[in-house]
């Protein structure tokens, strides 16, 4: 008979040129999660700083009860890359994500995995910078600002309400992590991963958590540059990662609603008529497939013909909002059966 898996959790932290702060890793670590049913998997993604004989001394140091494990990788490949090995090996029943610079509290990993525990519906917990609640070490405007709008455009694309998207600290179940196929090596791995998780249809929870900023002189990795590719994520998780019958809903629900926006306002006006309703068009396609978009397009086109002039604009309206009450039913009611996929 096949020995049964005596991993409860399993820590995987990736880790990049982390010596000043690994000493107090290990000590929040044997303080927080010493027991014999946790892994603990650090992912040394090239350090070239002496991080890799810190790693290596402490699993000499024999000091803890548990199971720990280094990989170490010979070039630095980015932190996508360095999580989605440890995921890979790791076996336990929840999968704790783990930074290692110290900027969130392991107090609160401790919380997260208390409260996963605690409730079988919960299947995987989202940290939050800006959930209240927790002591804050505010960052940079700047850094803080595209954090945002990114977390933004996210809610708007997956129809979410994440707080923080891009919060490293994170724990899901193994029912969760066997649904991933992670591919991004850097940074966008958080917009990555949170993309498979709703695609796979699991709820994120989300928990504040403390946050203590680094400054540049103090380690900090991640940069605005890293927040500008993470639109180019967003753009390719959404539009591109899509099944055939996403993309062609897309496709002609913006169209649609492009060629619905022709007819309002002159010259400039008219061109920002059709630019808005082609985004709001984009918008319907993600959320709704072919069936469930044209019961929203066939209310506009009834609502053309009640009212004149602000009349008309009035009534389409009211029929469109009717349209997306319907679609969401039909998509609602059609959830479980075969032609789900066009709803």
């Amino acid at each position: 008979m096949p020995q049964e898996n005596k991993i409860k959790l399993s820590v995987v932290i990736p880790v990049y040129n982390e010596a000043p702060y690994l000493p107090s890793l290990f000590e929040d670590l044997i303080k927080y999660f010493d027991t014999n049913d946790t892994e603990i998997i650090i992912v040394d993604d090239g350090s070239n700083d002496g991080s890799t004989e810190i790693i290596n001394d402490f699993k000499l140091n024999k000091n803890y009860n548990f199971d720990y494990k280094t990989i170490r990788l010979d070039i630095n490949s980015g932190k996508g890359k360095a999580l989605r090995i440890g995921i890979k090996n790791s076996c336990g029943e929840y999968v704790l994500l783990q930074d290692a610079d110290l900027e969130l509290d392991m107090k609160d990993s401790l919380e997260m995995y208390q409260m996963i525990q605690a409730n079988d519906e919960i299947k995987c917990i989202f940290g939050s910078r800006y959930l209240s609640g927790k002591l804050k070490k505010n960052n940079y405007f700047f850094n803080n600002l595209v954090g945002k709008i990114n977390s933004l455009i996210f809610n708007i694309f997956f129809s979410q309400s994440l707080s923080d998207v891009h919060c490293g600290l994170k724990i899901l179940r193994g029912s969760v992590v066997k649904k991933l196929n992670l591919t991004v090596n850097d940074f966008g791995i958080e917009i990555d991963l949170a993309s498979q998780i709703v695609r796979n249809n699991f709820f994120i929870y989300e928990f504040g958590v403390s946050y203590y900023f680094r400054t540049k002189a103090q380690g900090k990795k991640i940069s605005w540059i890293d927040g500008i590719k993470s639109f180019y994520y967003l753009i390719k998780v959404r539009f591109f990662d899509n099944n055939i019958s996403t993309n062609l809903s897309i496709l002609y629900s913006s169209i649609y609603m492009a060629y619905v926006g022709s007819h309002f306002g002159m010259g400039l006006g008219n061109l920002l008529f059709i630019i808005c309703f082609f985004i709001i068009g984009t918008i319907i396609g993600i959320k709704f497939k072919i069936l469930s978009s044209t019961v929203i397009f066939v209310s506009i086109y009834i609502g053309s013909f009640f009212g004149k002039g602000n009349g008309t604009s009035l009534s389409v309206l009211i029929f469109f909002i009717i349209g997306i009450f319907l679609a969401r039913y039909l998509k609602k009611y059609f959830l479980n059966s075969k032609i789900n996929y066009l709803f």
